[in-house]
């Protein structure tokens, strides 16, 4: 008998003990838990803790709190003057929501990232669509993001889920027309850098012909002012030749002086002899 009581006891207790542990709902930091009543959401808790629900009666479910990355599949986009492109990229979304989200998308990680895909696609797809491909290339990736988040705007909102972020890892082109808009991209370059080249020899020229016509403006002021310090000489010379012959104590010595330098030029080679007439005016000198 005693025996019987004591299996009693424990089993009473081992039952208050699963009744218990079924009371106890226990959320972590990073999720929320959704007490379900019959299937359906009778309410949820949002903050870390121990809380109690119904046992037998009520049941739990578990959904994210934190933020979760979603990597997009590659697809394909048209451009404007109908271009394609492949887009590859990933965004960054949480639940806010958790009611509003076990409600439209029954709880389903699989089923949210199912229809973000289509929203974020379409998006991508409007806003590369509304531009040319050399828009697309030359613009920087956080003017896409940021205008793909603005035409996504609030429709996530129903689905109790925010877009955080959305970031593109690759927007290239497909492989049968990369080489040809490289080709094209490379050619308008060269156009510009022989533009610049054109431009540059062009100033290159003036500044050329500007210096050239400076020196030569210089090059004949100098000449010309050594023509008239050489004539200015010339007369000064002449001057003083004049007052020396016009002195009468002067003039014989000059003239000696002169019959000098004639004989000098004259004496020329190796033979040093000079013969003169008796009537010479050189010969006057020595007598």
């Amino acid at each position: 008998m005693k025996t019987f009581k004591k299996v009693a006891l424990i089993a009473v207790i081992f039952l208050l003990l699963i009744i218990g542990s079924s009371c106890l709902v226990i959320t972590q930091e990073d999720e929320y838990s959704l007490i379900r009543q019959f299937g359906k959401v009778d309410h949820v808790v949002t903050e870390a803790g121990v809380s109690f629900k119904l046992p037998f009666v009520q049941t739990v479910d578990k959904l994210p709190k934190q933020t979760l990355l979603y990597d997009l599949a590659s697809s394909d986009v048209i451009t404007s003057d109908k271009k394609t492109m492949i887009t590859d990229s990933y965004i960054l979304w949480h639940i806010t929501d958790p009611l509003k989200f076990a409600q439209t998308l029954n709880s389903s990680i699989s089923n949210a990232e199912s229809r973000l895909d289509t929203i974020v696609y379409n998006s991508t797809k409007n806003i590369i669509g509304s531009m040319t491909q050399e828009d697309v290339i030359s613009g920087r990736d956080g003017e896409l993001s940021a205008a793909v988040l603005a035409n996504i705007g609030n429709a996530l909102d129903q689905y109790g889920i925010e877009l955080l972020s959305f970031e593109t890892k690759h927007l290239d082109l497909p492989g049968d027309n990369k080489a040809a808009v490289y080709e094209r991209m490379i050619s308008e370059r060269d156009n510009i850098a022989a533009t610049y080249t054109a431009e540059g020899n062009s100033e290159a020229q003036i500044i050329r012909n500007n210096t050239d016509r400076e020196v030569t403006i210089m090059i004949s002021e100098a000449e010309k002012q050594a023509e008239i310090l050489i004539a200015e000489g010339e007369a000064e010379y002449m001057r003083i030749l004049s007052e020396a012959y016009a002195d009468p104590s002067r003039t014989e010595f000059y003239s000696f002086v002169r019959s000098l330098d004639a004989i000098k030029v004259s004496m020329t080679g190796d033979n040093k002899t000079l013969i003169l007439s008796s009537d010479s005016p050189i010969a006057r000198i020595f007598y």
